[in-house]
């Protein structure tokens, strides 16, 4: 089951009608659209059918992240980098909620999608009506190949791009292999004491393997619960 509404090689994206992809997602939405809803898809359509002109790679509307019930607004795949687009439509100013709420995609791909763990993932936090912006583009110190979370206007979007792939480097990102990567959350501690109550351990109730020393922390704080209980 595919996890997002729209996908295509950016070549393909790029020449189609708008409301072709309109008319895809539309059929692939779950819930129920509003005008807004449209009218974001239609502005974020248009800016990146103009920006991402002389790249290659591939695009992903509306991408599914279990863990967190939600949906980044754009995956891109160019080169060796994994790009987040979280548009804000209508927005000047970039909040703290819409910076953490780009974070949190970029951490959970990398932490619990398998075939994101060993590529540098770019968190891009755009609002369209922004003005005087200059991104700041930087990696995290903890070497983990994710940047901090840029803050973007559509005007300077392209050269976010290019600088930000200008500053990694490493090997193209294979999208086939991408997209056959497994979504693997380490268990909530709920979804932990249930296991452990069944006689299961931690372990066997969870698919990532990169999750192994929480695990193990999980399963430890659940047992504690249970013996005070």
């Amino acid at each position: 089951m595919k996890r997002e509404y729209y996908s295509n090689s950016i070549a393909h994206f790029i020449k189609s009608d708008v409301n072709e992809i309109l008319g895809i997602l539309t059929r692939n939405s779950d819930f129920d659209l509003g005008q807004n809803q449209r009218d974001a898809w239609i502005e974020e359509v248009n800016v990146l059918q103009k920006v991402l002109v002389s790249y290659s790679g591939s695009i992903y509307f509306e991408y599914s992240i279990p863990r967190m019930g939600k949906r980044i607004d754009v995956v891109l795949i160019i080169g060796s980098a994994i790009f987040i687009l979280e548009f804000k439509v209508g927005d000047k100013e970039f909040s703290s909620s819409a910076l953490d709420q780009v974070w949190d995609y970029a951490l959970d791909l990398k932490n619990f999608h398998s075939s994101s763990h060993d590529h540098f993932i770019a968190p891009i936090l755009i609002a369209t009506n922004a003005k005087n912006i200059t991104p700041v583009i930087s990696l995290t110190p903890q070497s983990d190949k994710v940047l901090f979370p840029i803050k973007s206007s559509t005007e300077t979007l392209k050269n976010v791009i290019d600088n930000t792939l200008a500053l990694l480097d490493g090997a193209t990102i294979d999208m086939t292999e991408w997209e056959k990567g497994r979504y693997c959350p380490t268990p909530t501690i709920v979804e932990a004491a249930m296991a452990l109550y069944r006689g299961h351990s931690v372990e066997n109730i969870s698919r990532s393997d990169a999750g192994a020393i929480n695990l193990t922390q999980t399963s430890e704080v659940v047992s504690e619960i249970i013996k005070s209980s």
